[in-house]
């Protein structure tokens, strides 16, 4: 099947551009249409089953995060354009094949080939690139089926979501109990640290919770307590898409099913989620485990806590995470980093001092002053080291020092952005400051 190489035509599109060339830099524009178009021409392989495989850039495996973020600011382009709508139902159908062969796999190969990020890793599934186990891996694909049925009304996949969700539950209701029912198991010979799991691949010791444990970060890098924060509450957001679907097709046992566990993980989070900061006040910790360790942090991944109001559902003024914000964007936060460039949150994932653009552009979509909701717009096309690109990161004194020239998650968050500032986004329901 043939997709979409260009949406440079689409009128949303060529209205966007219009308006962004009204802010007074014609290079807004010009930087939405190439991230749009790059991410269709260069990273989407249609797949003779009818699905679609997406690489997340200059790497040949597809991360069912990354390939969720990708797609998300088409979702404001789909009314009346049919081959874009089966181009992000051809990725899903492809996500959620791949969850039910292994839900434990984070990146995936297009073929049995037995490629790998370590050859010498636990998992020797020939379809799978790597099995660093991330909620946040289960929960975006969850995230993308509903907010498609939003945004077009399609039905022709709910059966295959559904399916989907029902495995996901299965496993972060596992994941509830990981010191007793988990067969879960990460070891990495080679590497930094960050990249195996202690405790012979099980983690770090955990208490019970409530939350459901998480092995690896966003950022692919290991969690230092088993409970992370913020991918706990994008769990819960992604169940309650799903409990909505089950009840569009009269499913009220999955969609009960999904709503307690929704508010488990939120009545988790809320009693062992969350520390006093001294400065800050109340404030999400990023990750816990069960036994009163707690890590004061933030990460530019999503889900960080910066971005709780863009994938859990958390209002934009919700006072805790208002008082979260102000931690993760102060030099309280590890990963926040001030330079003569920029400012702004990184991750261990990364060189120290390096920003990464996608918390940048988290930052404008999650603000409330148009001015500062541009500045990070500003921000991003003064950073990209002249290519027109958004990178993985870059040093918050000379972007020419950057990492990943080619990173497909990054140029979709710009165009989330830009989108968003014009008025023609898809921000949904937790922008209101009701």
């Amino acid at each position: 099947m043939q997709y979409p190489a260009s949406v440079q035509d689409h009128p949303t599109v060529q209205q966007a551009v219009r308006l962004l060339d009204g802010l007074g830099d014609p290079r807004f524009g010009q930087t939405l249409v190439r991230c749009l178009d790059d991410t269709l021409a260069r990273t989407i392989r249609p797949m003779p089953d009818g699905t679609a495989f997406v690489v997340t850039g200059d790497i040949p495996a597809m991360w069912l995060r990354d390939s969720s973020t990708q797609l998300m600011p088409y979702l404001a382009l789909l009314r009346d354009a049919p081959a874009l709508q089966d181009l992000v139902l051809a990725v899903l159908r492809r996500q959620f094949g791949q969850i039910a062969h292994n839900p434990y796999a984070n990146a995936f190969n297009a073929e049995p080939s037995g490629q790998a990020h370590d050859p010498e890793d636990l998992c020797d599934d020939p379809w799978v690139w790597e099995q660093k186990y991330e909620v946040d891996s289960l929960a975006f694909p969850l995230l993308l089926a509903h907010r498609f049925w939003a945004a077009t009304g399609r039905t022709d996949h709910l059966a295959e979501a559904l399916r989907t969700v029902r495995t996901v539950i299965s496993v972060w209701r596992t994941e509830q109990e990981h010191e007793r029912l988990s067969p879960y198991r990460f070891l990495r010979r080679s590497g930094p640290p960050s990249d195996t799991l202690p405790n012979a691949g099980r983690g770090t010791p955990v208490g019970r919770t409530g939350m459901t444990w998480s092995g690896f970060r966003p950022s692919d890098d290991a969690c230092r307590y088993g409970y992370n924060v913020p991918a706990n509450l994008c769990a819960a957001a992604a169940l309650d898409g799903a409990a909505e679907l089950a009840r569009h097709v009269h499913d009220t046992d999955l969609a009960e099913d999904a709503g307690r566990l929704a508010a488990e993980l939120r009545e988790a989070v809320a009693r062992h989620g969350t520390v006093h900061h001294d400065e800050f006040g109340l404030i999400y910790a990023y990750e816990v485990d069960g036994h009163g360790n707690a890590l004061l942090m933030d990460d530019a991944n999503m889900p960080g806590l910066l971005s709780l109001p863009l994938v859990a559902n958390v209002p934009v003024t919700d006072p805790l995470y208002l008082a979260t914000r102000r931690f993760a964007l102060s030099p309280a936060n590890p990963s926040f980093h001030r330079g003569t460039a920029a400012e702004g949150v990184g991750s261990p994932h990364t060189p120290a001092e390096h920003i990464w653009p996608i918390a940048i552009a988290v930052r404008g979509l999650t603000g409330t002053d148009e001015t500062e909701r541009i500045g990070a717009l500003r921000t991003l096309i003064s950073t990209d080291a002249g290519t027109g690109a958004m990178h993985e990161s870059f040093h918050k004194d000379d972007p020419r020092r950057f990492t990943r020239p080619w990173f497909s998650w990054a140029d979709a968050m710009y165009a989330e952005l830009a989108l968003d500032i014009v008025g023609l986004g898809t921000r949904p329901l937790w922008a209101s400051t009701g």
